[in-house]
């Protein structure tokens, strides 16, 4: 999937989360650097799409940061689908939440709905 990201020339602070692996990104900016930075290592991104009125993924907040904490080598971004428009419709996200999996500044996996096993399977498979 080839996506196509715009670069502003700035970045906005990182709204940083109780983990140090878990970002909450709110512009394109933060998104650009944040990737541009990640795209060229072998570390795993674990982007998760979400939305404040979503209730299904209110329940997996839980599960995301069970996983931050667990997995430490991984880094976990959180996104609004309404903050970010264009990088949902991207990713070309149609159901929360929606998790994608970015290695190497590609889309490695993804997962969809509340699926808890089956997401962990796959960060498991990707991290290596």
């Amino acid at each position: 999937m080839a996506v196509t990201f715009f670069d502003f020339g700035y970045a906005d602070r990182f709204l940083q989360t109780e983990s140090s692996n878990m970002l909450t990104l709110h512009s394109t900016a933060e998104w650009n650097a944040h990737f541009n930075a990640l795209k060229e290592t072998n570390k795993l991104m674990v982007i998760e799409f979400t939305a404040s009125w979503c209730g299904p993924c209110k329940l997996m907040d839980p599960v995301v940061r069970e996983f931050a904490a667990k997995y430490t080598d991984v880094e976990f971004i959180k996104v609004d689908v309404e903050e970010l428009l264009e990088l949902s419709q991207a990713f070309q996200v149609q159901q929360l939440p929606t998790f994608m999996l970015i290695k190497r500044g590609k889309v490695a996996d993804k997962s969809v709905g509340i699926k808890k096993e089956e997401l962990k399977k796959k960060i498991e498979e990707h991290r290596k």
